[in-house]
């Protein structure tokens, strides 16, 4: 069995990332949009926009400035891809829909389309009859959306009725320029060889999944792969067991992984990585927090739906990755009113030099102002970095 350093799977893992590939000197295009989407195999969305909505975050970390409304026509409209639930809702290619078809047909209906349902008799026919008559539709363009019946995800009976009839696969959704979700019959989103492709059966598409999920990690334990497409452990776990033994992925050590770690057979092991890159807190590289902290050695926990007073380093905190190794961490916010990127707050890693990492941490703050079309950067006092990075700044 072939035993690996923890730096040498570290060095797998950013290379099956996409962290060895050099960033493109020329306009940014759907090749290269292509090319990251290879390496991760889908991006997660998320709703809070403090800094920028976070599946745009990975293609800079990996690309650089590019054209935020290109990204929008390639993951909306280009037909190349869709969104379902795959790591949480997430944008993925249009060729994987074919392998989350089981999970459209075992999702069992929650405590709030079930009261929808019961109390509601054809209601959830007719939102779909609605769709099939006039969508595109966003929720509020519903005739009957109903009430919100609190904050967060306190939703009306409209976008729970929708949301039924995505997690199902009757209809399908796309994002909007304001991350809106307008929802469409699947013919009219998912090109037809894939919508109408066989479903693959359950295990089937266990392998599949958990295959890709070993050649977007690069080494991985049999949690990591599982968590990457959100599968379920136990079967997961019987399900690389035959993987491994059939040679479609290979069984490793790592030093001072607790766990035996799976590799892809193609994984590349590069001699070094070099750049830096800033990472959203939804980027798959940190997805499984144990597995960063075992990588990196790096313990990275988000903060937003912690209490302000019991934040350690900040609500929205992008981990800063430099040739290889996280080295630090900001707190980014947007102030769109005053066009200005804020600094809330900069630490750097023990046993980091502050004046290093500043220097290397100065470039890519100053990249993302710009790319977000911000005039002005401010950093504030919080944090053992921010001394350094504010004479850079």
């Amino acid at each position: 069995m072939r035993q690996l350093s923890n730096d040498q799977a570290r060095r797998i893992a950013l290379a099956a990332q996409g962290f060895a590939d050099a960033r493109p000197r020329g306009r940014v295009d759907r090749r290269h949009f292509r090319r990251v989407i290879d390496r991760v195999g889908l991006l997660q969305l998320d709703s809070v926009n403090v800094l920028q909505r976070s599946h745009y975050l990975p293609m800079w970390a990996r690309l650089g400035p590019y054209s935020i409304d290109a990204l929008d026509e390639y993951t909306a409209r280009s037909g190349e891809m869709f969104e379902y639930w795959a790591h949480e809702a997430s944008v993925l290619p249009v060729e994987r829909y074919p392998l989350l078809r089981w999970r459209m047909a075992e999702i069992e209906p929650w405590r709030r389309i079930k009261g929808i349902i019961g109390g509601h008799p054809g209601y959830v026919d007719s939102v779909y009859d609605e769709i099939a008559a006039h969508g595109p539709l966003t929720v509020s363009d519903l005739s009957d959306p109903g009430d919100r019946t609190g904050p967060w995800w306190g939703h009306g009976k409209g976008k729970v009725a929708l949301d039924w009839l995505f997690a199902k696969g009757r209809v399908a959704a796309y994002r909007n320029g304001n991350f809106g979700r307008l929802y469409d019959l699947p013919e009219r989103v998912v090109v037809a060889e894939y919508l109408h492709s066989p479903a693959v059966e359950k295990r089937d598409a266990f392998r599949k999944l958990l295959v890709l999920a070993a050649r977007h990690h690069g080494v991985g334990t049999a949690t990591d792969l599982a968590d990457y497409y959100r599968l379920h452990r136990p079967t997961s776990r019987s399900v690389i067991d035959e993987l491994a033994g059939e040679g479609e992925i290979r069984e490793v050590r790592v030093e001072g992984w607790k766990h035996p770690g799976y590799m892809h057979p193609e994984a590349k092991l590069p001699r070094k990585i070099s750049g830096a890159a800033l990472i959203s807190p939804f980027d798959s590289l940190v997805w499984e927090r144990d597995r960063t902290e075992r990588l990196f050695g790096f313990r990275y926990r988000i903060e937003i739906y912690v209490p302000q007073p019991k934040r350690v380093y900040g609500y929205y905190v992008l981990p800063f990755l430099v040739d290889g190794e996280l080295v630090g961490r900001v707190d980014l916010k947007s102030d769109r009113k005053a066009s200005t990127l804020l600094v809330q707050g900069a630490y750097n890693e023990d046993g980091r030099n502050p004046g290093d990492v500043a220097v290397r941490l100065a470039p890519e703050i100053t990249s993302m102002s710009e790319w977000l079309g911000l005039k002005d950067v401010k950093v504030a006092k919080r944090g053992n970095l921010a001394a350094a990075l504010r004479e850079l700044l």
